[in-house]
């Protein structure tokens, strides 16, 4: 399918710059394409995204979306002291650190060693020494069995060819009983716009095409892929790969919260999810 539009201007111009990113095409890609892609594009776009987003996230806190939730108050994972947990797509770490001060024996993973390196800046500021492992999700370089927890925030999941085959990873590394507990954009929010105004509240895509997202430059190279999963893509995946759903949070948008975050802003989120937390364990 040739490229169909060029990128909406936005936060993400600087990155769309370095990266060559000349249009927007919905095509199939696959797993090598997807993670070259995915890296380069976190990488360009780590400083730019730690500099709009890290004061929100914090350096060691862990906030399950853009409306707010943190495990702090939900307790998603239970209690962590003395338990081994892994993040997965960890961007800069907050979460792990927060983990860490928790009491848990935190590793955290990510894809982009750019966002890596913001990760070893709030351990150096934090003095939280969180072992920071560069990774693709779909092949973790994790022993099997060796984590009572694992747990991701926005990381990893949308932006790989198989959640089957991250799912299966996690399952591996998880020791049996053990929670894993992820969020990912509500896969309802694939038929709107990325656009937190009125414009975003417009059905423009299939909700059942899940045709991947890509941005490609001159000669049709991805710079960035997303890929898209309904409910149900979710919840078969899960149980194919031995995990036990339990809940499926999808947070309201909290009164007098008016921080726009990419598409999710007050006016979207009032009317429709913005966020789905899986909340499963090792069956």
């Amino acid at each position: 399918m040739p490229p169909e539009e060029p990128p909406a201007p936005g936060r993400h111009d600087a990155a769309e710059h370095r990266l060559g990113t000349a249009a927007v095409a919905y095509r199939e890609v696959g797993g090598a394409e997807a993670a070259a892609a995915n890296l380069a594009w976190w990488d360009a776009d780590a400083d730019d995204y730690q500099a709009e987003h890290g004061g929100f996230l914090g350096d060691a806190d862990f906030v399950w979306c853009p409306e707010g939730v943190r495990e702090a108050d939900a307790r998603l994972l239970g209690d962590v002291r003395g338990k081994r947990v892994l993040e997965v797509g960890c961007g800069q770490a907050a979460c792990s650190r927060w983990l860490a001060a928790e009491g848990a024996d935190a590793v955290a993973t990510d894809l982009s060693a750019g966002m890596l390196r913001h990760a070893r800046d709030g351990n150096a500021r934090t003095g939280l020494d969180v072992p920071l492992v560069q990774a693709n999700a779909e092949h973790l370089p994790l022993a099997t069995g060796s984590f009572d927890a694992a747990c991701s925030a926005f990381g990893a999941i949308p932006f790989v060819a198989s959640v089957d085959a991250v799912f299966a990873e996690v399952h591996r590394v998880l020791r049996p009983g053990a929670p894993w507990v992820f969020s990912v954009t509500h896969p309802m929010r694939w038929i709107f716009p990325d656009d937190p105004g009125p414009l975003g509240l417009t059905v423009t895509q299939p909700y059942f095409d899940r045709t991947p997202y890509v941005e490609v430059d001159d000669e049709g190279t991805a710079t960035y892929v997303e890929y898209h999963h309904t409910l149900g893509d979710y919840v078969r995946a899960l149980a194919a790969a031995g995990f036990t759903l339990t809940d499926l949070v999808e947070p309201e948008w909290p009164a007098g919260h008016t921080r726009v975050w990419g598409q999710w802003s007050p006016l979207r989120g009032k009317l429709f999810p913005g966020t789905a937390i899986f909340r499963t364990h090792r069956s």
